[in-house]
C-alpha cells in the first residue's frame, strides 16, 4: 500500500497509493451521513409502529410518527453533543452498543418528560413507547454497524483517509509500527516518515522532518524512539510542537504486552496503568444485577425440569443426586461446586482422573446429561450464592489449577474474575481435554474475557451457550 523512497537526508518517504482528499469535507459529509442514518432508523419504527396500531386505537393516526421524529430529535442531538458521529468513531466494531446506551438513556428520560405532562400513559402509547425503546434501539444498532462494515471495507482498500499521521523515528521502529497496527485499515494515512540516524545527526534530521510536516499538515505526528532515549525524545517532542497537529509518543515494548495501557492519575501522581480492575465497583454490581435477575428466573422456569432430571439421577443408580467438588472461585477461593452427578464415583481430591469419552465410570443418564450441559445446571445456586457468574472463566478442579498454574503464563488470572457456568472458551469449542496447547488456547480465550468484558459479551456468550455447536464439542 505504501512505497518508500530512500534520500541523501535519510528520509522515508511514505506515499498513499490514492491521491489526497479533502478530509474537512469527508469529515463532515460522513458525520452528516451518520446523523441521517441514526435518524431515519429510528423514524421507520416509528413508521411500523403507524401501520401496525395506528387502526382502532385511541390515539390519532400520526402519533406515532410524530413520537418517531421526537425521539431521533433527542437521540441525535445528544449523539452529536458527545462527538458521537466522529468518522473514526466508526472505524471499528469495538464498543459500537455500549456508545448508544448512554444517549439512548437520557432520549427515554427527555421522551418521557416532554409526553407524560401532555397526556395520560394510555395501553397504546405505552406499546408505542416499548417499541421505540425496543425497536428503535435495535433498529439504530443495526444501521451503524451496516455503516461501519461499510466504512471499514474502503477503509481496508485504501479509498479513506479520515486522519493523517506524520512518523519520526527510528527506522527499526517506524517499519514495527506500520507492521503491527496496520493504521491503513482503519482509515489513516501514513502522509510521510522521517528517519532519524542517530543523536550526532539529531538537529539536522528533525529540521528536515519538520520542514516536511509543515508542508504536509498531519493531523498527529508520532514520535517512534525507545522510551529508554528520553533525551531523543524531548527534543523531538520540542521540534513538533511549533506545528498544529497532536503528538503521540509510540508504544515501547513494555506497551505491546498490555493492550490496554493508559494514562491515569492517583491523588496528583501520574501513571502509566498497564493492567485495570477486572471489573470497576459499577461494572460489579451490573453483573452481579445481571446474574441475580437471570440465575433466579432461570431457577423458577427449569424447576420441574430440574426434578425430572433429580429423579431420573435417584432411579439410575445409587448415591446422591448432587455432586461437590472443590473448586478456586474468586481471587482463589475455594468453594463447592454442584453439579448432578453423572458418574458412579465421586471423585474430589489429587487424584482424580479425567473423564474420557467412552468412561466405564459414567451412568447412563450421566453420559446423557454431560452431552448436553444439563450437569452443570445446578451451579446456578452457586450464582445465587455469590460463589459464581453466569459468565466466566470455567472453574477447573483443584487439582488441574494446581498443575496448569506451573507451566502456562497468567493463568492464575482466570481468577481475578467470578467463574462462570459458561464462557468465552467454552462456546469457542475449547470444553473438555486437557493437552497443553488446548489449555494453553482455554486460557488465552479467559483471558480476552476478562480484558474485553462487557454486559452485551455476557449476553452474546449466554445465546452460544444455547446455540453453538462449539458449546457441546467434547462434552463427556
Amino acid at each position: 500500500m505504501f512505497r518508500a523512497e530512500t534520500t541523501p537526508g535519510a528520509r522515508v518517504n511514505w506515499t498513499a497509493a490514492l491521491p489526497q482528499k479533502n478530509r474537512a469535507l469527508l469529515r463532515g459529509g460522513f458525520s452528516l451521513a451518520a446523523v441521517l442514518a441514526d435518524f431515519l432508523a429510528i423514524l421507520a419504527t416509528g413508521v411500523l409502529a403507524n401501520l401496525t396500531y395506528a387502526r382502532g386505537v385511541d390515539v390519532a393516526a400520526d402519533t406515532h410518527i410524530r413520537l418517531g421524529i421526537l425521539v431521533a430529535v433527542l437521540f441525535t442531538f445528544m449523539s452529536a453533543i458527545r462527538d458521537e458521529y466522529a468518522i473514526a468513531k466508526y472505524l471499528s466494531f469495538d464498543n459500537q452498543v455500549q456508545r448508544c446506551v448512554l444517549p439512548w438513556g437520557m432520549t427515554i428520560l427527555g421522551t418521557l418528560v416532554v409526553i407524560l405532562p401532555a397526556r395520560p400513559l394510555t395501553g397504546s402509547l405505552a406499546l408505542a413507547l416499548l417499541t421505540y425503546f425496543v425497536g428503535g434501539f435495535c433498529a439504530m444498532n443495526l444501521s451503524r454497524l451496516l455503516l461501519t462494515f461499510i466504512l471499514r471495507a474502503h477503509a481496508g482498500k485504501g479509498a479513506l483517509a479520515a486522519r493523517r499521521i506524520f512518523l519520526v523515528g527510528y527506522e527499526e521502529e517506524i517499519e514495527t509500527f506500520t507492521t503491527r497496527h496496520g493504521p491503513w485499515f482503519f482509515g489513516i494515512e501514513i502522509v510521510a516518515a522521517c528517519v532519524l540516524r542517530g543523536e550526532e545527526c539529531l538537529k539536522e534530521d528533525l529540521a528536515l522532518a519538520l520542514a516536511s510536516a509543515r508542508i504536509l499538515e498531519p493531523d498527529d505526528v508520532f514520535v517512534l524512539v525507545p522510551w529508554a532515549q528520553d533525551q531523543v525524545i524531548d527534543t523531538a517532542i520540542q521540534a513538533f510542537l511549533r506545528i498544529p497537529a497532536s503528538i503521540h509518543l509510540g508504544s515501547d515494548g513494555v506497551l505491546d504486552q498490555y493492550s490496554n495501557a493508559r494514562i491515569s492519575k492517583i491523588g496528583h501522581a501520574s501513571c502509566l496503568n498497564l493492567v485495570r480492575d477486572p471489573l470497576s465497583p459499577s461494572e460489579i454490581l451490573a453483573k452481579r444485577a445481571f446474574d441475580i435477575v437471570f440465575a433466579a428466573l432461570g431457577l423458577i422456569l427449569l424447576t420441574p425440569f430440574l426434578a425430572l432430571v433429580a429423579l431420573a439421577i435417584k432411579l439410575d443408580s445409587p448415591g446422591p443426586i448432587l455432586f461437590r467438588q472443590r473448586r478456586y472461585g474468586f481471587n482463589q477461593q475455594p468453594f463447592r461446586l454442584l453439579k448432578f452427578r453423572s458418574m458412579h464415583v465421586l471423585e474430589d481430591d489429587a487424584k482424580l482422573t479425567l473423564v474420557s469419552e467412552n468412561d466405564a465410570r459414567l451412568t447412563r443418564i450421566g453420559r446423557l446429561i454431560r452431552r448436553y450441559n444439563v450437569d452443570e445446571l445446578p451451579q446456578l445456586i452457586n450464582v445465587l450464592r455469590g460463589e459464581m457468574s453466569l459468565v466466566g472463566p470455567r472453574p477447573h478442579a483443584l487439582a488441574i489449577d494446581q498443575m496448569y498454574e506451573r507451566h502456562i503464563a497468567l493463568y492464575a488470572r482466570r481468577h481475578n474474575v467470578k467463574p462462570g457456568i459458561t464462557g468465552w472458551a467454552q462456546v469457542n469449542g475449547f470444553r473438555g481435554g486437557m493437552g497443553h496447547e488446548r489449555m494453553r488456547a482455554r486460557v488465552e480465550h479467559d483471558l480476552y474475557y476478562i480484558d474485553h468484558w462487557s454486559l452485551w459479551l455476557d449476553i452474546e456468550i449466554l445465546w452460544l451457550t444455547l446455540t453453538s455447536e462449539k458449546a457441546y464439542a467434547n462434552a463427556f
